[in-house]
């Protein structure tokens, strides 16, 4: 069976919550604008392992996917002890790349923070070579999700 390239620039949503802790606050108790970065991780470790891509399943197939660029845009504060919910969006690409827009909501339910990373498969066994095509099992993950055309 032949699969086509042509995508339906879909995105697939997964929500996920982490707990502020101490030591990512200044000394105002608000968090440290540099561990957005790490919330975005958060919800893009927690999108893998619900949808079958975690760096872990990466890596069983002989790749590592680092980032490459990241942005952030801080709107209001979290403070120690918050539970924030943080959506992360896969917004597929043609390209042999991936692409995580963020949201981040306090308990409020008011928009904290947004974001974006996109990250490149590198090969994990040899040198570390960047991959110009989509390897084999993220195209496989792909059909399984139904973002490619049949």
């Amino acid at each position: 069976m032949k699969r086509k390239m042509r995508s339906k620039h879909k995105e697939i949503v997964h929500e996920s919550e982490v707990r502020v802790r101490f030591v990512e606050t200044d000394p105002l108790g608000i968090v440290w604008h540099g561990n957005y970065i790490q919330y975005f991780e958060d919800g893009r470790e927690a999108f893998g392992r619900k949808h079958g891509i975690s760096y872990l399943d990466q890596k069983e197939h002989g790749y590592a996917t680092p980032i490459v660029k990241s942005s952030t845009d801080h709107k209001l504060p979290l403070k120690y002890g918050d539970v924030a919910t943080v959506k992360t969006i896969y917004v597929d690409t043609p390209a042999a790349k991936m692409v995580f827009r963020y949201e981040i909501y306090n308990q409020k339910k008011q928009l904290v923070c947004t974001g974006e990373t996109i990250q490149v498969f590198v090969d994990n066994i040899g040198e570390g070579d960047l991959s110009l095509n989509i390897p084999t099992f993220f195209m496989d993950w792909k059909q399984k999700v139904g973002l490619l055309d049949e």
